[in-house]
């Protein structure tokens, strides 16, 4: 690396950081350099340390090669979402038209600019891993861009940053090494609990983490010789290092003291050293301002309330003065050290701005907060930045208070920060809103704890409804929002008795029809069922003779194909059933994949039902769709894993297997951004497994299992498809025949007692077959013929092909041959690929045709099923040399 530019003088406040200046300069001169290697550096130490003085130096370092913007966390701004995001990003775009950022944002303006301040928030929920990726995309655009002076992004105080902003950086960290764009962050050793978790992984993220330690008694003596002169004796020295502990920032206020009360730096002068570094900082601090008068200290109280970015207007408002007044005392404190300038009104340092804001009796702070609050509102600067000033006013029976509030939670949610939402919902509660609207905010609330606290949901939402005020539709969605928040707590039983109590209660219309048809999915969804036949028989009589005149006919149509599909019915009939669901092939309007009303479960379960009934086709164009529809809504989290999961089953079904793997694996990588134990994230791995095993990649598949808990005890919801069938595959594959039959046994008596019989979704007949073969023969045959009549009965050509593969292995030779010649027939009518492979190796085999065993290499190949092109290979080869005739 070469070495750092001769113009770099750093100023002797920075004296020992020698380490950390190197590491920057060589990490902006990566940047600089033909790679254009970016990354985050991570500096961190106590208060006062020298993190904002070398943040300064960073500056000086990368100024005049680098596009350098800055931002600051502060501790009276961190419940304003965004707040960091935009002090960051928004100076970078000086100087560009509206139409020009428009279309560097491209697809993403609707989802990040909110966000980023550059629109008002719009009228839906934003999705928080949407948003963070649409910032992703924006800075990677921005990093481009600026290739000729890369993007250096500097972030002070970052222990003090909102939260929204500090899990963008913390989700974007990995990837900033892949971009022309360094982020230099500096925060406290011992940050708040809210901010530690994110800052570890920032700091584990990190190209480089460094901590900063105080002054030695040295580099104290120094620095006090350089502000006071050579007079500044060692016992003079030794004494600013003693009462500041090598602290910087105090030993610069210290001495600045020193100056201001022109001490002679000798040994005769350290008694009074410890009490003029009492008067810099805390109580000191305080009464230093007090002795400016009372406009000073009513102008730096206004600031301290307002934070930071303030405007003297706006401080001079929240004080009661005039604009001249405002400046007069502005200069003063400037004066003292305490502010940097007029314009915006700036705290020379975060400590100091902390003791001002401390300093405030509380009455009189908190009466500052809510005229801040109307002050904010009046400058046209919106609810969302009043609420962080209501947030700290005591309760009065408002309703005004409960309406800003009540805005402030929709446009949070609106730019994607749910948590800043639901502080804004937990105080309007306080306040308290009227009676009639008490149940609304309850509900505003379960709504917007949803994504993050699906347990707080449910209690917010069950209070809501245990309440009058919420009538009609709103209770209707209520009731639907609260199952949802049950079925994501993995409570499902819960869930389908909530929509039906409620559905039982409702007058015959629209509203009961959306809760027997959400009653009916969860019941579905569970993975045990205490009439399942029954309910199966119900929707039945309910769906099947609907033509789909509406959405609440399609919605039941919808689950009825699912249903239908699972109990192994006329494969005909569940395909006229998801016919009747769409409209011209596609989910009608209302019932879409980012339609909230009924959910984005009722276009999946018809295009599930489609996956299994040979229709892979259709699957696959429906899930495009909702990949589709995702993206440009900016749904960036479990809905969007959950797509990539359903085209992964499509591709598996058609038996492409590489395909299918590279959707899953994608799809198993979104789930986990979103969290752990998700159903989105069962359906991935299960499904991940079944491909591997598919593809003869057993080890993979058991570390897959292994590092996702992939076994019993199974959740309560179902997983796609039956994931005891899928990891007694898994067993059997390692050969663990025993604890495999075990498991299949049990699947078996679970699938029966629903009269669910389709042998796709869950193969359990088939594979416990084959593994009682040996010890069992008569049972195994009995399983396989019992199966084959199923399959028969369903109809599709997967099915009956299956079915007879699995026959032949319990007929006599004779019968064996016609039996699979009849599954090759059928499987190479079916859209599955790999079943037919599999068929063909089968069949090679037993009619012993070399040519059948390189056809079925080739089959097998194409699907991406390498283990069993392999052996078809290695059985050619074997039979070939048995056929052989013997040398003579």
């Amino acid at each position: 690396m070469p070495p750092s530019r001769p113009e770099h003088r750093f100023a002797v406040t920075l004296l020992e950081r020698e380490p950390e200046l190197a590491a920057a300069t060589r990490a902006v001169e990566a940047l600089c350099g033909p790679a254009a290697t970016g990354g985050l550096l991570v500096y961190r130490g106590e208060a006062g340390i020298g993190r904002t003085a070398l943040l300064a130096a960073v500056r000086r370092i990368a100024g005049d090669r680098c596009t350098v913007s800055g931002g600051c966390g502060g501790e009276t701004v961190t419940s304003v979402p965004f707040h960091l995001v935009r002090q960051l990003l928004r100076p970078v775009l000086a100087g560009l038209t509206d139409d020009r950022v428009r279309r560097l944002l491209g697809d993403w303006y609707e989802v990040a600019a909110p966000a980023l301040g550059l629109t008002a928030p719009g009228a839906r929920a934003a999705d928080p891993q949407g948003v963070r990726d649409g910032l992703d995309r924006f800075a990677a655009r921005l990093a481009e861009r600026h290739r000729t002076r890369p993007l250096v992004l500097l972030v002070d105080d970052a222990h003090w940053a909102d939260r929204e902003s500090l899990a963008w950086l913390a989700s974007s960290a990995v990837s900033l090494s892949g971009l022309p764009l360094l982020v230099v962050l500096a925060h406290r050793a011992d940050p708040p609990p809210a901010s530690a978790r994110l800052l570890d992984r920032l700091g584990e993220a990190a190209r480089l983490r460094m901590t900063l330690h105080p002054l030695s008694p040295g580099a104290t003596a120094e620095l006090a010789r350089a502000t006071l002169g050579d007079r500044a004796d060692d016992p003079f020295c030794r004494e600013v290092w003693a009462v500041t502990g090598g602290n910087p920032y105090e030993t610069v206020e210290l001495l600045a003291e020193v100056q201001d009360h022109m001490l002679d730096p000798v040994e005769r002068s350290v008694g009074r050293l410890r009490d003029l570094g009492t008067s810099s900082r805390g109580s000191g601090l305080v009464s230093r301002l007090e002795r400016l008068g009372t406009g000073p200290t009513r102008l730096a109280w206004a600031a301290a309330v307002l934070g930071t970015g303030i405007t003297r207007g706006l401080a001079a408002s929240l004080a009661g003065m005039t604009t001249a007044e405002a400046a007069d005392c502005a200069e003063r404190l400037r004066q003292a050290r305490i502010v940097t300038g007029s314009e915006p009104l700036e705290f020379t340092h975060p400590l100091i701005a902390s003791a001002v804001y401390r300093s405030i009796p509380p009455a009189t702070r908190t009466a500052l907060h809510g005229r801040a609050a109307w002050a904010v509102a009046g400058a046209g600067l919106g609810a969302a930045a009043a609420s962080r000033h209501l947030l700290e006013v005591h309760p009065d029976d408002d309703e005004e208070v409960v309406a800003q509030l009540r805005e402030a939670a929709r446009e949070h949610l609106a730019v994607g920060a749910p948590e800043a939402a639901r502080r804004c919902l937990e105080r309007a509660l306080q306040e308290p809103p009227p009676p009639h609207l008490y149940a609304r905010v309850l509900y505003e609330l379960g709504c917007a704890a949803l994504l993050t606290s699906p347990a707080a949901t449910v209690r917010h939402l069950r209070s809501a409804l245990a309440l009058p005020g919420l009538d009609g539709e709103l209770r209707t969605d209520a009731t639907c929002r609260l199952a949802q928040a049950l079925a994501h707590n993995d409570q499902l039983r819960e869930a389908a008795h909530s929509v039906a109590a409620e559905a039982a209660r409702a007058p015959e219309g629209p509203a009961r029809t959306r809760l027997r048809a959400a009653h009916f999915m969860y019941e579905a969804f569970r993975a045990t069922e205490e009439d399942g036949a029954g309910r199966s028989r119900r929707l039945a009589e309910l769906a099947d003779h609907l033509p789909g005149a509406d959405n609440a006919e399609r919605a039941l149509l919808s689950l009825r194909a699912f249903d239908a599909m699972l109990r192994g019915e006329d494969a005909e009939h569940v395909l006229g059933l998801c016919d009747r669901a769409l409209v011209g092939g596609r989910p009608a309007r209302g019932l879409g994949w980012t339609d909230t009303e009924w959910g984005f479960e009722t276009p999946a379960v018809v295009g599930v039902a489609y996956a299994f009934t040979d229709r892979p086709d259709r699957a696959l164009a429906l899930f495009e769709e909702a990949l589709r529809a995702y993206e440009i809504s900016g749904w960036r989290g479990a809905h969007l894993a959950f797509a990539h999961t359903l085209l992964g089953l499509a591709h598996r079904r058609r038996g492409a297997l590489v395909e299918a793997e590279g959707f899953l694996r994608e799809g198993l990588r979104l789930a986990g951004r979103v969290g752990s134990g998700l159903p989105v994230q069962w359906d991935a791995v299960c499904l991940l497994i079944d491909t591997l095993l598919a593809r003869g990649r057993v080890a993979e598949a058991r570390d897959v299992a292994t590092r996702h808990r992939f076994g019993p005890p199974w959740p309560s919801a179902m997983i796609l498809p039956d994931a005891p069938c899928v990891h007694a595959r898994l067993l059997l594959a390692e050969g663990r025949t025993g604890e495999a039959v075990a498991e299949l046994e049990d699947a078996g008596r679970a699938f029966e007692a629903r009269d669910r019989h389709n042998g796709l979704w869950a193969p359990w007949a088939f594979d416990l077959a084959r593994a009682l073969a040996e010890d069992d023969p008569a049972r195994a045959a009995r399983l396989a013929a019992r199966a084959r009549v199923r399959a028969e009965r369903f109809g599709t050509d997967t099915a009956i092909g299956e079915a007879l593969r699995c026959a032949a292995l319990f007929a006599r030779p004779d019968e064996a041959v016609p039996l699979l010649a009849q599954a090759v027939r059928h499987l190479a009518a079916s859209p599955s690929a790999y079943e037919h492979a599999q068929a063909v190796h089968q069949y090679a085999l037993a009619v012993r045709r070399p040519e059948g065993l390189t056809r079925a290499a080739g089959l097998a190949a194409a699907c991406g099923a390498d283990a069993l092109a392999a052996r078809a290979l290695a059985d050619r080869a074997r039979l070939t040399r048995d056929t052989d005739p013997a040398p003579e």
